[in-house]
Parts: C-alpha cells; sequence; structure tokens
C-alpha cells in the first residue's frame, strides 16, 4: 500500500482546503428525481466532508454510536430538507454547513469522545442545516420523495466512507493519519467561514 509523504501530504491538503468555492447548489432545476438527489451531496465538497467527518467520527466513537450517530444525521436531514422545501426560514445555512466542516473535522482530529446523546445532538444540529439547504434548492415540481431518498442515501453512502475509513485504521492504517484527515477537514472548514 501506498502512503502519501512530502509534497503530496501538502496537495492534499490544498484540495482539501478549497472547498469554501464548492458548495453545492443546484438552483431549483426542474427535473429533480432520485438520481439528482443521490448525486447533489456529491456536488459540494462542503457537504462531503462533513457527511464523511460524521462517519469517521461514529466509527471512532464506536459501540451504538457507530450507526445511531450517522442515522440521527440522515433522519435529521431529512427534517430539515422539508423545512427548507416547505421555505421555513433558517437563518446562517452556509454558515452552518462551514462551521460544521470544521466542527466536526476537529472532533475527528482530537479523537474526542462525547457521551452519545450529545453526539447525537450536535450532529443533528449540523444535519438541519445540510438537509435545508438540500431542501431550500429542491425545485416546486420536482419529485421531494424521490430526490430526498436520493439525497438520504447518497448521505449515507459518504457516512459509509468515512466508517470504512476509521476501521480500515484497526486493519494497519495509523490511527493519526485518520486524525489528520480530521484536522485537513477541519482546516477546510475554516477556509470556508473566512471566504
Amino acid at each position: 500500500m501506498q502512503t502519501l509523504t512530502g509534497k503530496r501530504w501538502l496537495v492534499a491538503f490544498a484540495l482539501l482546503s478549497i472547498g469554501g468555492v464548492a458548495h453545492a447548489h443546484t438552483n431549483g432545476l426542474p427535473h429533480m428525481d432520485f438520481a439528482v438527489g443521490l448525486s447533489h451531496p456529491f456536488s459540494g465538497l462542503d457537504h462531503i466532508l462533513a457527511m464523511v467527518a460524521v462517519g469517521l467520527w461514529a466509527a471512532q466513537l464506536g459501540g451504538r454510536a457507530l450507526w445511531l450517530v450517522p442515522l440521527t444525521f440522515v433522519l435529521t436531514m431529512a427534517a430539515g430538507g422539508a423545512l427548507g422545501f416547505m421555505g421555513m426560514p433558517l437563518p446562517h445555512v452556509e454558515l452552518g454547513i462551514a462551521g460544521s466542516v470544521l466542527v466536526l473535522g476537529g472532533l475527528v482530529a482530537c479523537s474526542s469522545r462525547l457521551p452519545l446523546a450529545a453526539s447525537m445532538g450536535l450532529v443533528g444540529v449540523f444535519a438541519i442545516f445540510h438537509g435545508y439547504a438540500h431542501g431550500a434548492e429542491m425545485a416546486a415540481e420536482a419529485s421531494a420523495v424521490w430526490y430526498s431518498l436520493g439525497f438520504m442515501l447518497a448521505t449515507a453512502i459518504l457516512h459509509s466512507i468515512g466508517i470504512g475509513a476509521e476501521l480500515a485504521a484497526g486493519c494497519g492504517v495509523p490511527a493519526r493519519l485518520v486524525r489528520f484527515s480530521g484536522a485537513a477537514i477541519a482546516a477546510s472548514g475554516l477556509v470556508m467561514l473566512t471566504v
């Protein structure tokens, strides 16, 4: 297995740091269906980093958190999506999304261990912002149910990627590499907050 060394770390960090310019916005495309919902979370680095960080952190927490933390995110994100679709006001959505990248990355970097209820509550708050962004961008004539199922499945896939990466740490990948990934995610969130 090839590992990142020297300049490759800098390149990886630089790529993660450009997230502020890659927000996921569909601007209400009229033909929003399952496929569009499935691809939407993958269209913005801010969403990708936050959702992978949830998976990384859930796996670091272990036990029941391994599935309850990501499940909380997905279900709460769906509720946030409904709020966005209905046009309910939610201030500072982009700030909440960027903040989620910073905080979740920091939790991974520090291998933070919060109680299960606090962990679920924290990701739930961040999920509201992510879901709201997905829902607010949904066109009125879109298939809301299918679009929502698409972005929920995509989110679960991104969580699974994070979980898999952390579990690989137990199979020979150094845990410090996972923590470094969290630091890079947090740094990306910081960049997003400043642009």
